[in-house]
This record gives structure tokens, C-alpha cells and sequence, in this order.
């Protein structure tokens, strides 16, 4: 998967990415744009058309010619600020799992499929990054593995903040463990390139999520069970870029409602 800006690059036979300019300790590389289309087909699904650009909205009508819907993998802005605009533009309805970011469509059920652009594409809520956290699961077909597309669920190089307290690590980690069932489906992720399988790679957030947990246990005993965020952050996660400390501190708030709940 290319790393150039605002080009369309095909992943797959049916999946290509539109890498936005807008890199961060955030969003990786930038947010990635998906376009998924059968071979023959005369539409597309569009995934994630990304924050406020006008070159990366230009580059995106040009590639994607019709939309026959656009999807939401959730509602942070980098994801999703743009939709509205390519609703405007294009008539497309803009669909997800929170109703406040549906246009002209209504929000998605869980296990519901979309039939568009050639493709069967199954919705799946898998909370916890955010509460409206969706992917959406392509099977195989006409001999090409499937794949599935996983917002900040999974990322394609690093692992997600859990944004507390929209955010759940325990819908997180039951989102990973039902991931991981997918076996050998794609991951294309929300942000960074393409990291492989996705069993292996929710088993591989889960053994991380697990072994934080611990480390925050840890450091609970040294520092108490009142400890602040901060403090844990400041114990715990010293393998860190400090300037990712404040997300960190995010996600330490999510683990510490988790544990101090079991």
C-alpha cells in the first residue's frame, strides 16, 4: 500500500485507498479514504471520506465517480467531517451507526448488509474506540480473499486509543475478540497501511490491551488505588513518545474505569 498523498492506490481487486494529507500522532500517515467496487461495476461504496480539504475532496469525486452510498466507520472528525459536503455534492445518503451522522439514509442495524457497487458488505458494531464504532466485512468472492474495514478499531501500524468515556475498553476488547474470529480476512484499517490477517492482528491488540492492564495494576500497588491518570501515565508508559502521553492519558482513564469495575 503506497504512501503517496491523494492518489488512488488499489489494495485489493475491489478496495482502493485515497491517503489524505493530514498526518498527526494521531491519524498516522493520514485518514484513509476507501472506495470499494467489484470489477464492472459503475458505482461505488464510499468509506471515510475524511476531514474539511479540498484537494482531497476533489481527488475523491474524480476517483469514485458515482457513489451509490457513503459509510461511516465512526464519527471522529477526520473520518467523517467531509461527508456532508460529498452528500451535497453528489446526492449520495451517508449512512452509519450513529443516527446524528446519518444523511437521507437511516443508521446502520448490526449484522445488516449492504448490497452496492457489486459487493455484499456486512455491518458490524464493534464499539469501544468509540461507542458508534462500526466495520464492515467483505467476503470472498470470485476467487479473492475477503477483507474487513475497521476504522480505528484496528490501524495499520501502532493500536488505538480507547476515547473515554465515549470510548469502552470492555466493548473494546469484546470487539477484538469478535474480530478475531475472521481469520484470515484483510484488515484495511482506518489509518497506516495494511498489517495483514486479522486474526493474528486482534489477537496481537488484545495480548497489548492485556499486558497495559497488567502494568496499570502494577502501578496501582506502587502509586495506590486513587492514583491520577497522569501518575499511571507517568509510570506506565515511559516506552512511550511523550508527546502521545496525552491520548495516553485517554486510554489509562478507560483502563482504570475497566479494572476499578472488575
Amino acid at each position: 500500500m503506497s504512501a503517496a498523498y491523494e492518489q488512488l492506490v488499489e489494495v485489493t481487486p475491489y478496495a482502493s485507498v485515497v491517503l489524505q494529507n493530514n498526518p498527526n500522532i494521531m491519524t498516522l500517515d493520514g485518514t484513509n479514504t476507501w472506495l470499494l467496487r467489484a470489477s464492472g461495476a459503475d458505482e461505488v461504496i464510499l468509506v471515510d471520506p475524511g476531514e474539511e480539504d479540498a484537494t482531497h475532496l476533489e481527488t475523491v469525486l474524480a476517483a469514485a465517480g458515482r457513489i451509490a452510498t457513503v459509510v461511516l466507520t465512526h464519527g471522529h472528525y477526520d473520518h467523517c467531517q467531509v461527508a456532508g459536503r460529498v452528500h451535497e455534492l453528489t446526492g449520495a445518503p451517508v449512512r452509519a451507526i450513529d443516527a446524528d451522522l446519518c444523511i437521507g439514509a437511516p443508521a446502520f442495524d448490526d449484522g445488516e448488509v449492504i448490497e452496492a457497487a457489486g459487493l455484499r458488505v456486512q455491518v458490524w458494531a464493534t464499539p469501544g474506540h468509540s461507542a458508534d464504532s462500526a466495520s464492515f466485512v467483505i467476503d470472498g468472492f470470485d476467487g479473492q480473499g475477503g477483507a474487513v474495514l475497521t476504522g480505528d478499531t484496528i490501524l495499520g501500524r501502532g493500536t488505538t486509543v480507547i476515547a473515554y468515556p465515549d470510548g469502552n475498553l470492555g466493548r473494546y476488547l469484546a470487539s477484538l475478540h469478535r474480530l478475531r474470529e475472521l481469520g484470515e480476512l484483510t484488515v484495511l484499517p482506518g489509518h497506516g497501511p495494511v498489517p495483514g490477517a486479522v486474526g493474528p492482528t486482534a489477537q496481537f491488540y488484545l495480548d497489548h490491551r492485556e499486558q497495559r492492564l497488567q502494568q496499570v495494576r502494577d502501578a496501582l500497588d506502587v502509586l495506590g488505588p486513587d492514583a491520577t491518570p497522569r501518575a499511571v501515565v507517568e509510570h506506565v508508559y515511559v516506552d512511550v513518545d511523550e508527546r502521545l502521553w496525552g491520548a495516553a492519558e485517554i486510554s489509562v482513564q478507560a483502563q482504570l474505569a475497566y479494572l476499578r469495575g472488575e
